[in-house]
C-alpha cells in the first residue's frame, strides 16, 4: 500500500515535570515499531553465536602503539648524485667548470644538505656548500619534500641549479614504496678542466739548433766570477768602486754587483746591474724605428755577450759602464781551461789614487756671535763650546777691575754721558754699565752685555782682544764702533797690577799712579790736619756763607758746574792758577782776603787745590 503520512514520531516527552527519551513506537509511514525488533543480520549473529558467562563487559582490544617519525626514520637518509656548472673565464680551454656533488635528504626531520668531495690539491672551497636545514623552496615559505625529488631533474638552491642525474639503491627502494616512479638515471658530466689534467704530458722533444733546455741542466748553479773596477772618476762625484760580475752559464745572463766596505758612506744597494742578457753588437735600426722601447728582441741584436768576451786585464763595456777585469774565482779559471785553453790568469794589481786633501777654507766673520762659537760650526757639524781655562777661572774667580768711561760722540747730548766698564779677569770679558741719572732723559743700565772685545783692526785669523794692560787713564777704546774715554778707575784696579806688577806694562802702572798721587796727598794732608783746620775751614765757611747772604748771591748751580767742568781727570782737585783765574771769572761776591784764606785751608800740596771742600761755601 501507498504511504501517506511521512511525519517522524516524537521522542521527546515529559514526566512529573522532567525530560525524558522515549523510543519511537510508529516509524515513517504509520506503521507499528515493536521494541527489541531486531534485524535479520542480527538474528544470523546470534544463531552463530555461542553464549559466554562474563562478570563483566567485554575488554576493547588496545591500539596499536605510536612511533613518531624521527625514531621510525632515524638515520635513513635519502642520497642523490647530482652536479652544478660554475663559470669562470680563467680556466683554460672552457669558461666553466663542473663540479660534482651530493645532495642529502633526512627523512627524520625534513632537512636537507650538499656535499662536494674533497679532491687533493684543487684550489676550491670544498666539503660541505650547504648546511643540513630544512632548505627553502620558494618565496611563499614552502620547503622541498622527499617527493618534490626525482631523477633527470633540475633544483635550484640559494640561486644555485643542481642536476640530479642518479641516487642510491636505498633512495631507489624508499621512493618506490611510497609510489613515486623514478626517472631513468643520467651519466654524470665530466669536468673539462679534470679532463685536462689527466691527460698525458707531451713529451719534450729537443731542437735541431742550440737546446736552452739541455744548457739549463748542464750548467745550472755555475756561474763565472770577475772581480772589476768601474771608475767613474770623470763624472761629478765619481769614484772608483769595486764590483763583482757573474755570467750566468746556464741560460747566458749578466748581473753585476756592486762590493760595498764598512762606513763608505754609500747605500746598501748591492746589484748595480740586474741579471739579463746583454748586448754586444745592435743591428742596423730603421729610420722609423723608435728612439726608446722596453725591450731588446733578437731582431735587434747581432751578437750577445758570451764567455768569450770576458778576460783578465782587459775592459768590457756593458750598457754604458766600463769595467776592467783585474781577476777571477778558481770555477773560472778551470772553466776557460778546459774551453778555450786559457792559462794566463795572472791578476792585475788594482793601485788607488791617493786622496787629495782639500784644505778646510774658513769663511769670513759675518759679526754675529762671538769669533770662537762661530769658528766651531766651521770645524764640526754639531757645533761644541770653546774650551775655556778653568784654572784661570777658579784662580780669578770674582776679581773684576772696574774704570770710568765717558763717551765720546760729537752729539752734544752723549758728552756727559758716564759709563762703568768691568773687566772680569776670569774669562777676559768685559761689560758696560750706564748708572741711572735722574731727568737726563735717558734710560740707563747695561749698555753691552759680558762679551770680549776685539780691538780695532784685529782679522779673524788672528783677533786681538782688550785686556788691563790697554786700560790707561785718558786712553780711548773702540768697543763695536763706539769709543770711550777711561776718565778713573777703582783702587782695586791699582792694588791687583802693583801686586802683579811683572804681568802687567810699566806704563799702565804708572798712569794708574799718577792718577791716583793727588788723591792720596789729599786724603793724607786731610787726615793730618783734620784735627786743626777742620774747625778753622768752618769758620770760614761760616763767614764766606754770611757774607754771600748779605750780598744774595744765590748763583751756587753755576759755580758748581764750572768746577766740574775743569775738573777733567776727576781728581777733586785743580791747579792754583787755574782756581784763581776761574774764581775771577764767576765773580765771586766775597773779599779777597776770606777767599785767600779759603783757598790756604783748602790747599793739599804747593800747587793744588781741593775744589770740593771749597765748594762747601756755596751749597
Amino acid at each position: 500500500p501507498q504511504k501517506t503520512s511521512f511525519h517522524r514520531s516524537q521522542t521527546l516527552g515529559y514526566k512529573n515535570g522532567y525530560a525524558f527519551c522515549r523510543l519511537p513506537k510508529v516509524e515513517i509511514g504509520e506503521d507499528q515499531l515493536y521494541p527489541n525488533q531486531l534485524s535479520q543480520a542480527e538474528l544470523d549473529d546470534l544463531c552463530t553465536q555461542k553464549p559466554t558467562l562474563t562478570c563483566r563487559p567485554a575488554r576493547k582490544p588496545s591500539p596499536s602503539p605510536f612511533t613518531p617519525a624521527y625514531v621510525t626514520f632515524d638515520k635513513k637518509v635519502l642520497k642523490f648524485d647530482a652536479y652544478f656548472q660554475e663559470n669562470d673565464p680563467l680556466f683554460p680551454r672552457a669558461n666553466y667548470q663542473i663540479r660534482q656533488v651530493g645532495i642529502y635528504y633526512y627523512l627524520e626531520d625534513d632537512s636537507m644538505c650538499v656535499i662536494e668531495p674533497v679532491v687533493q690539491n684543487s684550489g676550491l672551497l670544498q666539503g660541505k656548500l650547504v648546511k643540513r636545514h630544512r632548505m627553502p623552496k620558494n618565496d611563499q615559505g614552502d620547503y622541498y619534500h622527499w617527493k618534490d625529488l626525482n631523477l633527470g631533474m633540475d633544483i635550484t638552491m640559494y640561486g644555485r641549479t643542481y642536476r640530479i642525474v642518479n641516487c642510491d639503491s636505498f633512495t631507489k627502494v624508499f621512493l618506490e614504496s611510497q609510489g613515486i616512479a623514478l626517472n631513468p638515471p643520467e651519466e654524470m658530466v665530466s669536468d673539462p678542466y679534470t679532463e685536462l689534467r689527466r691527460m698525458p704530458v707531451p713529451k719534450h722533444i729537443p731542437p735541431s739548433g742550440p737546446d736552452p733546455f739541455r744548457q739549463f741542466l748542464t750548467y745550472d748553479t755555475k756561474v763565472l766570477r770577475f772581480y772589476a773596477i768601474w771608475d767613474d772618476t770623470n763624472n761629478t762625484f765619481g769614484d772608483r768602486r769595486p764590483c763583482i760580475i757573474h755570467y750566468f752559464l746556464a741560460d747566458d745572463t749578466v748581473e753585476v754587483r756592486e762590493v760595498y766596505k764598512r762606513n763608505d758612506g754609500r747605500d746598501p744597494f748591492p746589484v748595480l746591474m740586474k741579471r739579463q742578457r746583454l748586448p754586444k753588437t745592435f743591428a742596423e735600426k730603421k729610420k722609423n724605428f723608435p728612439s726608446c722601447v722596453l725591450e731588446i728582441s733578437d731582431q735587434e741584436v747581432l751578437e750577445w755577450y758570451a764567455p768569450k768576451d770576458f778576460a783578465v786585464g782587459k775592459s768590457i763595456t756593458l750598457l754604458g759602464r766600463t769595467f776592467f777585469i783585474y781577476d777571477c774565482d778558481k770555477f773560472t779559471k778551470n772553466y776557460y781551461h778546459d774551453k778555450f785553453g786559457i792559462t794566463d790568469f795572472q791578476p792585475v794589481e788594482i793601485k788607488e789614487k791617493p786622496l787629495e786633501k782639500i784644505p778646510q777654507v774658513i769663511p769670513p766673520y759675518n759679526g754675529f756671535g762671538i769669533l770662537e762659537d762661530s769658528l766651531q760650526n766651521c770645524l764640526s757639524l754639531i757645533p761644541k763650546p770653546p774650551r775655556k781655562d778653568v784654572i784661570k777661572m777658579l784662580k780669578n774667580n770674582l776679581k773684576i777691575l772696574r774704570y770710568r768711561v765717558a763717551l765720546e760722540s760729537p752729539r752734544p747730548e752723549d758728552r756727559n754721558r758716564h759709563f762703568i766698564l768691568s773687566y772680569f779677569l776670569s774669562d777676559d770679558t768685559i761689560s758696560i754699565y750706564e748708572p741711572p741719572v735722574k731727568n737726563s732723559g735717558l734710560t740707563g743700565g747695561k749698555y753691552l752685555k759680558k762679551t770680549r772685545v776685539a780691538k780695532p783692526g784685529s782679522t779673524a785669523e788672528n783677533p786681538t782682544y782688550y785686556g788691563p794692560s790697554d786700560f790707561t787713564i785718558g786712553s780711548t777704546i773702540e768697543v763695536f764702533g763706539h769709543k770711550f774715554v777711561i776718565t778713573d778707575a777703582d783702587e782695586y784696579v791699582l792694588n791687583y797690577m802693583e801686586s802683579n806688577a811683572d804681568s802687567f806694562p810699566a806704563a799702565t802702572l804708572q798712569s794708574l799712579r799718577d792718577h791716583f798721587h793727588p788723591q792720596q796727598v789729599v786724603k793724607e794732608t786731610a787726615s793730618s790736619d783734620i784735627g786743626t783746620s777742620k774747625q778753622d775751614l768752618e769758620e770760614l765757611i761760616a763767614r764766606v756763607q754770611k757774607e754771600l747772604k748779605l750780598q744774595k748771591y744765590l748763583n751756587f748751580v753755576d759755580i758748581h758746574k764750572a768746577f766740574l767742568q775743569c775738573d777733567e781727570d776727576g781728581s777733586g782737585t785743580l791747579d792754583k792758577g787755574k782756581f784763581l783765574s776761574l774764581c775771577e771769572n764767576l765773580n765771586v761776591p766775597t773779599s779777597n782776603i776770606l777767599l785767600m784764606q779759603l783757598m790756604d785751608q783748602c790747599a793739599c800740596g804747593d800747587d793744588k787745590i781741593n775744589y770740593r771742600e771749597f765748594l762747601q761755601a756755596f751749597p
